[in-house]
Parts: structure tokens; C-alpha cells; sequence
């Protein structure tokens, strides 16, 4: 049985990498995807393989005019609104003293703020489709400290506030809100480091690997999903027991 058949998403950031893999195993499972960010090209290619199931918008979280544009969107694929996925976010590590007020301003906008106007703009749509389920993708840096990260750290601690405040505010309209705090996963946004530096990372997680783009997809998709809704305002870690 597909597990969100019928169902509208709306993805931030969704053009590669963990959102991608979401936006792909969301269709498989029955649903219609809008798919948003600043990667028109890559974007645009992966709204063309899912073909009539997906549309992409280009979007800048930190503008509220493109979220209006993203859940417009949700029109063009029948109407409504079940789902949102706050997956669009910057990592730029660096240290307290090496962090200047720009960088981590941008963190802010990006990460904290983008979340809080997309978490805005679904109500809305989210209400007239009977209620909806909102994943933030946080970090196991907003679940403990992360060395040479401030800024990224204070917008992923900044998630579970927001996400628990935002669970109690939406209960009453039938609508979830949790998030999920991956450790090193797979995916372009690691490239920051040498694979040298991500390898040493590894020897503070238990399983000793990185998490796959999949695997965090596979647990959005049980939070979008019916088999979760009695959870609302929960953290859930997918990270090889790195914080153990």
C-alpha cells in the first residue's frame, strides 16, 4: 500500500541530496511533490524524471514571496497541501573566533528563519486539506555540541524550539510537527570537508559508516505517513549512535 497516496509535499531544498531522495521515494509511495530551491538546473531535471507527480519552483527560503510561489504550486498538482519538508539549509563550519557576523547571519536566514516562513506559509493550505504533517530537518549538531560549527550549531538547536513550539501552536488544527537531527550523511553538503577529515568524524559514531540519503528518507516518510500520528513535537536522531 503507498503510503502517501494522494498526498501534495512540499520539499525546500529539494533538488539533490537528502531532499532528492525524499522527493523520489515520496512519489513511489503515491504522492504529488512540489520540489523548491536555488538549483533551478538540477531542480528542474529531477521535476522532469518524476514527470507529472512533481513540479519545481525556484525558491530562496528567506524570502516570503517564494514560499507563496511554492505552495502556489501545490495547485498545479491538484490542490492542497499534506506535507511540508524544511530540508533546505547551509553548512559553513567554522569556529567561534574564525566566525564573523555575516556568516552566521546567513546560517540564520537560511536555516532558522527559512524554517520558520515555510512552517507559516503551510498552515494555510495545510488546514482546508483537514490537517498535515511538518518535518524540519535539524542536525545531531543541534542535539550536542559540534566542534568548529557555531553558527550552524545555533540554528539546528534553534529547530528543536521552534519545532516544539510550532507542535503545541498546530495541534489544535491537526498538524504535526517533528524533527529529525541526521549525523554525516552522504551527500554533497559534506564536501566542505576533505574526505580525510569526514573519515577521522567517523570514528566517534558507532556504526562507523555515514548514513545514506535514503535512510533519512525512509524515516521522513514514516513521519509524513498515517503510522505516525500520534508523534508530535519529537527529535528523532538517525545517526549511527553518534550521540550515544
Amino acid at each position: 500500500m503507498n503510503r502517501l497516496s494522494g498526498k501534495i509535499i512540499l520539499i525546500s531544498g529539494g533538488a539533490r541530496g537528502q531532499g532528492a531522495a525524499e522527493a523520489r521515494l515520496f512519489v513511489a509511495e503515491g504522492a504529488k511533490v512540489v520540489i523548491g530551491d536555488v538549483l533551478e538546473a538540477e531542480g528542474q531535471r529531477l521535476a522532469a524524471e518524476l514527470g507529472n507527480a512533481a513540479v519545481f519552483v525556484r525558491q530562496d527560503v528567506t524570502r516570503e514571496n517564494d514560499w507563496a510561489k511554492a505552495t502556489d504550486a501545490a495547485t498545479i498538482l491538484g490542490g492542497g497541501l499534506h506535507g511540508l519538508v524544511n530540508n533546505a539549509g547551509i553548512y559553513q563550519p567554522n569556529t567561534l573566533m574564525d566566525t564573523d557576523t555575516e556568516l552566521f547571519e546567513r546560517h540564520m536566514r537560511v536555516n532558522q528563519l527559512g524554517c520558520f516562513l515555510g512552517m507559516k506559509a503551510v498552515v494555510p493550505l495545510m488546514e482546508k486539506s483537514g490537517g498535515g504533517s511538518i518535518v524540519n530537518i535539524s542536525s545531531v549538531a543541534g542535539l550536542r555540541g559540534s566542534p568548529g560549527a557555531i553558527a550552524y550549531s545555533a540554528t539546528k538547536w534553534a529547530l528543536r524550539g521552534m519545532t516544539k513550539a510550532a507542535a503545541v501552536d498546530l495541534a489544535p488544527r491537526k498538524i504535526r510537527v517533528n524533527s529529525i537531527h541526521p549525523g554525516p550523511i552522504d551527500t554533497e553538503m559534506l564536501n566542505v570537508r576533505t574526505p580525510e577529515q569526514n573519515q577521522r568524524r567517523l570514528q566517534a559514531v558507532p556504526m562507523k559508516r555515514m548514513g545514506t540519503a535514503q535512510e533519512v528518507a525512509n524515516l521522513v516518510l514514516f513521519l509524513l505517513s498515517e503510522e505516525s500520528g500520534y508523534i508530535t513535537g519529537a527529535e528523532v536522531a538517525i545517526d549511527g549512535g553518534a550521540t550515544l
